[in-house]
């Protein structure tokens, strides 16, 4: 295991022009590079104008072309919550600004993979599509591009992953990645690239009247924003300003339940209080529900949930997904003990006898859980992690090709590392894409030793002799007075708390004064922090090693959270690192 070490965020002492902000909340700002009041106005006036992403103008006119033909429009959704958000958004909005013929489709992950491929445009073209939208993919598809062409089809491209040297001969694409793009927040997940072209499809259409002549009501586009920040929280892209406005706006809506009736069901079947959810509650309760639809059987079955303005088939749909949700954590659960199995032979609490990178596979491994198990094991030996499962789980062949997630480490862009290693050796990898966290590719079974091979050079190369510590930072010590419930709902309500805007974390020694396992996997205590009051904490999946041990003086990587019980709420510390001192 690769305890992480505790750093102190530093950040330089100019003065900040905040107003009416408590010192601490500012420190904490200042930490994540938040230095001017405009940053934290989250109102909708503060988004960067549509007009800025490269396209956005022309593709908005061909969709409002489209629309006042009556073309029939096809949106081609990847399989995973912001790829099924990005299709609802689409879909919903394109029908409230009067298209009449939309429809959708998901590739099954397990026949077709990810993506346009020309083996979806020729399942869609059986739908006679006059326009394909591509939603949350697209910018690699270069030979599904060329196919849709063939067929005489159109294709419109948006999405959000970081573009090859080539681009798909498309339409238009709509990336604010792309090279020439002036959108200053390149963050955005795929729905929040759709959204933006809602918005620039709503301003065409106004330009010419449409919504008069045609007597329809021009749509107000913020009641689609629990979408927007459903997705944006799920996928984890960076909480840039543009995206902690969508997330807010969002988040309001929700907690106001002016949201889709799919979003409060999942919430429900989640036990949490939309009243009183935040940006973790997406990411925790409401992301791993609908993903489990992609990752085992039809995202189509989430899309549904998201679609229907029925409660009641809402709530059974959501039902489904939560079942689909638990199977998921079995085989999950399973994949990870055979993964650590094939480990034992190396010490993981001496993560110098580890490789710079792993690559696992097992050919019984399922290949809609491959991405988590990846994420699992990287956090543990804080090593970027590829998991591989058959592409063909039917085939029982030692030829054929193998589907890889990987998941990497703050310091290392992994879909960099994969561009390494495929102009090193261009036959090793046949397709490839994603972000500095997190990627996808294809490669033959055969090679997989010769790429897992290739994959540790690249590593080593980029590294260059440099070790990437496991860093937990902190944004310091707490005076005792200061651990207390109002700094606890200050912090709540400081948000949206999430990726590269991580929620505030403290570290400090403390007493425990008792102990007890909850669950057979979290540590719930009681902690004497010198103030006459015992503080509550938990930590969640926690080693055995550290939840049979007895512990008396420890030091705390925490967070401060208001915990809801009863009618009252209460201060809790969630304790995200444990070490037991002498």
């Amino acid at each position: 295991m690769n305890q992480p070490i505790i750093k102190v965020r530093e950040s330089d002492n100019t003065d900040n022009s905040f107003e009416n902000i408590p010192d601490i909340l500012q420190r904490i700002y200042k930490n994540r590079g938040i230095s001017e009041q405009f940053d934290l106005e989250y109102g909708l006036d503060k988004l960067p104008s549509p007009v800025l992403m490269k396209s956005n103008v022309y593709a908005g006119k061909l969709l409002a072309d489209a629309i006042q033909r009556q073309d029939k429009l096809l949106i081609v959704a990847d399989f995973d919550v912001d790829g099924a958000t990005s299709c609802a958004l689409m879909v919903l909005a394109l029908q409230s600004m009067g298209a009449l013929h939309v429809d959708y489709l998901v590739p099954d992950r397990f026949k077709f993979g990810y993506g346009l491929t020309p083996e979806i445009v020729d399942v869609a073209a059986e739908l006679s599509p006059d326009l394909i939208i591509t939603v949350d993919n697209g910018i690699a598809s270069i030979d599904g591009v060329e196919r849709a062409n063939e067929l005489s089809i159109d294709v419109l491209i948006t999405d959000h992953h970081l573009p090859g040297n080539l681009l798909p001969k498309a339409i238009a694409i709509v990336n604010p990645n792309q090279q020439g793009c002036e959108f200053p927040n390149k963050s955005l997940a795929g729905v929040g690239v759709a959204f933006y072209l809602m918005l620039s499809l709503r301003m065409q259409l106004r330009e010419c009247s449409w919504f008069s002549e045609q007597k329809i009501q021009e749509p107000n586009l913020s009641q689609f924003l629990d979408l927007v920040a459903l997705g944006t929280v799920a996928d984890m892209v960076p909480l840039e300003h543009c995206n902690r406005i969508l997330v807010t706006q969002g988040m309001k809506r929700i907690r106001a339940s002016h949201c889709r009736a799919g979003i409060t069901a999942l919430l429900q079947v989640g036990n949490k209080d939309i009243n009183r959810i935040q940006t973790s509650d997406l990411g925790f309760a409401v992301g791993p529900r609908l993903n489990a639809a992609g990752r085992l059987d039809d995202m189509s079955l989430g899309i549904e949930c998201l679609l229907t303005e029925n409660e009641s088939k809402a709530f059974e749909l959501a039902n489904q997904l939560d079942s689909l949700n638990k199977e998921r954590r079995e085989i999950e659960a399973t994949m990870q003990q055979q993964a650590l199995a094939s480990l034992e032979n190396l010490s993981l609490d001496d993560t110098s006898e580890l490789t710079a990178g792993l690559c696992l596979y097992q050919p019984e491994w399922h290949q809609g859980i491959i991405g988590l198990l990846a994420s699992r094991i990287k956090d543990k030996v804080h090593r970027p992690v590829i998991v591989f499962a058959d592409a063909d789980p039917d085939s029982d062949s030692e030829s054929g090709d193998l589907k890889g997630s990987a998941r990497s480490i703050q310091g290392l862009h992994i879909r960099d590392i994969l561009d390494a290693v495929a102009t090193e050796n261009p036959t090793l990898l046949s397709k490839f894409g994603g972000h500095a966290m997190a990627a996808g590719m294809t490669i033959e079974k055969q090679n997989l030793t010769a790429f897992t091979s290739a994959f540790n050079r690249a590593i080593e190369t980029h590294l260059k002799g440099r070790v990437l510590d496991n860093i937990l930072w902190s944004d310091g010590e707490l005076p005792v007075l200061d651990i207390n419930l109002t700094l606890a709902r200050t912090l709540r309500d400081a948000g949206p708390w999430g990726q590269a805007f991580e929620e505030p974390l403290f570290h400090g020694e403390f007493k425990v004064i008792s102990q007890r396992v909850l669950g057979g996997k979290h540590l719930k205590f009681q902690l004497d922090n010198h103030s006459g009051k015992a503080l509550e904490a938990i930590a969640f999946f926690q080693d055995d090693e550290i939840l049979n041990m007895q512990l008396d003086r420890v030091q705390l990587g925490y967070k401060i959270d208001v915990n809801f019980f009863r009618e009252q709420e209460n201060l809790q510390l969630i304790v995200e690192l444990i070490v037991p001192l002498q």
